[in-house]
């Protein structure tokens, strides 16, 4: 397990990342590839969506461009300050909540759309916390996960599995599987200088 995959420390990461993140996610999780992630969901008027770890919003906001209304969940308080000051901390169109991934704070069936990227990675157990995305999602609803692609160099997979889940196409699909979601399909995205940094994974509940 990386140095990362632990709730406090990530909390206590995100506590100093998060005065500069909307300063330096832009060349890691840009635009294009937020966008290019949210052409694989089918929207349709009237959905729900929950967008988990959603840090200081940058997703939501595309998800914003799809939907009238989102809910936001992390667990960093720091963050969440962030999001606050883009969208207001209690009124539409973001419904903020401050929790954990693997034991969501919704009732079961609730979400037409399960939506959350650059968060697995801090995850100690990434099965559970899917299993809990198919808990909220209503059966047939999608979910949506981006998360670092396992670097093919030995010397970067030996960093890489010292700090975080890195992960491929393989165990993503075995993961998500293992959650009990189907169809499940695997998309790679990034930046120009590293077209395939990222992984997305989209799957849909059972109906």
């Amino acid at each position: 397990m990386g140095l990362l995959e632990n709730k406090a420390r990530a909390r206590l990461f995100y506590k100093y990342l998060s005065r500069v993140y909307d300063q330096v996610n832009p060349f890691i999780w840009t635009e294009e590839m937020r966008n290019e992630a949210l052409s694989l969901l089918e929207f349709e008027e009237g959905m729900t969506v929950l967008d988990v770890g959603c840090g200081t919003g940058f997703a939501t906001e595309g998800l914003l461009e799809h939907v009238d209304e989102v809910y936001a969940l992390d667990q960093s308080e720091h963050q969440l300050e962030q999001a606050y000051e883009k969208f207001g901390k209690r009124a539409p169109p973001v419904h903020f909540h401050r929790g954990d991934a693997e034991r969501l704070p919704f009732a079961t069936d609730t979400f037409d759309v399960v939506w959350s990227s650059g968060s697995i990675e801090y995850w100690p157990n990434p099965i559970l916390a899917l299993r809990e995305f198919r808990r909220v999602l209503k059966p047939g609803g999608q979910v949506l996960v981006v998360g670092p692609n396992y670097p093919d160099n030995v010397v970067s997979q030996l960093l890489a599995d010292s700090i975080m889940l890195f992960y491929d196409e393989y165990e993503a699909d075995r993961m998500f599987k293992t959650a009990g979601f189907e169809d499940v399909k695997h998309a790679f995205m990034g930046p120009s200088y590293d077209p395939d940094v990222a992984i997305t994974t989209i799957g849909r509940a059972p109906e």
